[in-house]
């Protein structure tokens, strides 16, 4: 029998276990997605922001285009996923918002590749992201769709391992592509595109009345960015919990290459390299803890400890990188914290399908990604202050994302709806 916080309304089928020939099919739609979010940001949007501008000037025009496309990804996601979840189409509830958010997506790309100047490029960018948002607020909303509760943790576990994954694979297809530029852009559009539309093909989506379509108010649009924490605490525990441990994980992404060379004492020509293989320590421990988290998570029917246990220990970990001297010792930190983040990503995915309200799931999902997408704008406006107190050791900036870990984790501990 269906979970009845999972399906609220008899016309939906019960959800079934689902096999792994559909784990693999929604994961590699789900890499797809983030692969052709995360190559720009990684790589080519920087590269083409350079060559318009010059060095000088590159950060400042990456800051403005980067930020104002983080904006739109906060607005889209809740959006769209609330457009889903009154589609009564007849192919379906997700199906067509997938359509529409990869050739959106990619007419994105296309006009950043293309783009002559700036402000191009940041219309080309805030397009990508509108789209590509949409596309990801559907396809997180299979979870709760399609999986039933006992297989959630394994799912989003397997999940989990996308965002490494398609860090990896993104900057080295982008690199087989060096010589041209619009294909280091359109290549992993080609290549994610392919799982998507593999997926919405096979998909047997949900379906929703006409007749059972909710009334479009003013009322209701604004409730499409917001779910109330006094109806739903639950809900908002997670959100503060997520926000916190993005937060942290911001504060190490956004810096790393200035800690190597105030801390460690790395010359700048050795830092791509240390980078690199600080990503790729860190890859390898978050697929090994989200794979054996998501699963442990399932067979012992508890996700508050997991999670919990997860954000200590990237806590920690930010401690061991704060006081890192040397490189090795900044490695051991990143990769400890990716055993902390495989798992928090697999398991806190899990419980927030559990404690969702009890409708609008694609609406609900995209509120949380705000959770997501906040903390990169919020890092790099807070990081100055913390530096400026600091003395302008990111030691310090670090031990501050470390208790920014550990406040995620204890905002987990009063989550009523879930063990």
């Amino acid at each position: 029998m269906a979970d009845p916080a999972v399906l609220p309304d008899a016309e939906f089928p019960a959800v079934r276990r689902v096999t792994w020939g559909f784990i693999a099919l929604y994961t590699s739609a789900y890499m797809g997605t983030v692969l052709m979010l995360l190559a720009p940001v990684l790589v080519t949007l920087a590269l083409k922001i350079n060559a318009l501008v010059g060095s000088e000037e590159a950060p400042n025009s990456l800051a403005l285009v980067a930020g104002i496309g983080s904006l739109l990804a906060m607005v889209s996601n809740p959006f769209f996923g609330k457009l889903s979840d009154r589609t009564s189409a007849a192919m379906g509830m997700r199906r067509p918002w997938m359509l529409i958010g990869l050739a959106g997506g990619c007419l994105g790309i296309l006009l950043v590749a293309l783009a002559p100047n700036v402000g191009l490029v940041l219309v080309g960018w805030c397009i990508a992201q509108l789209f590509f948002n949409a596309l990801l607020a559907v396809q997180v909303a299979v979870l709760p769709d399609q999986v039933p509760a006992a297989q959630r943790g394994l799912v989003s576990g397997v999940l989990g391992v996308c965002l490494p994954i398609a860090s990896v694979s993104g900057t080295f297809l982008v690199q087989l592509f060096s010589g041209s530029r619009l294909a280091m852009f359109l290549a992993p559009c080609v290549f994610g595109g392919f799982f998507i539309l593999l997926f919405a093909i096979r998909l047997d989506d949900r379906r929703l009345a006409a007749a059972s379509k909710p009334a479009w108010s003013l009322r209701e649009f604004a409730g499409t960015f917001y779910v109330s924490p006094r109806q739903n605490p639950d809900f908002a525990w997670v959100f503060a919990s997520r926000f916190l441990f993005v937060l942290a994980y911001a504060f190490l992404t956004t810096y790393q290459a200035y800690f190597l060379l105030s801390n460690v004492g790395s010359t700048e020509a050795a830092v791509p390299r240390q980078i690199f293989l600080g990503t790729l320590a860190q890859s390898t421990a978050v697929v090994a803890a989200s794979l054996l988290g998501g699963r442990l998570s399932d067979r012992t029917g508890r996700r508050k400890v997991f999670v919990v246990t997860a954000a200590i220990g990237y806590g920690l970990a930010m401690f061991l990188v704060a006081a890192a001297s040397d490189f090795n010792a900044f490695l051991v930190g990143v990769a400890v914290g990716g055993l902390g983040f495989g798992m928090y990503a697999a398991v806190d995915l899990a419980l927030v399908v559990d404690v969702l309200p009890d409708e609008d799931h694609a609406k609900n999902l995209g509120v949380l990604n705000v959770a997501n997408a906040l903390p990169y704008s919020v890092a790099p406006a807070v990081a100055p202050v913390v530096l400026a107190v600091g003395g302008g050791s990111y030691g310090v900036l670090y031990t501050v994302a470390g208790i920014c870990a550990l406040m995620g984790a204890a905002a987990i501990l009063p989550v009523k709806r879930a063990r």
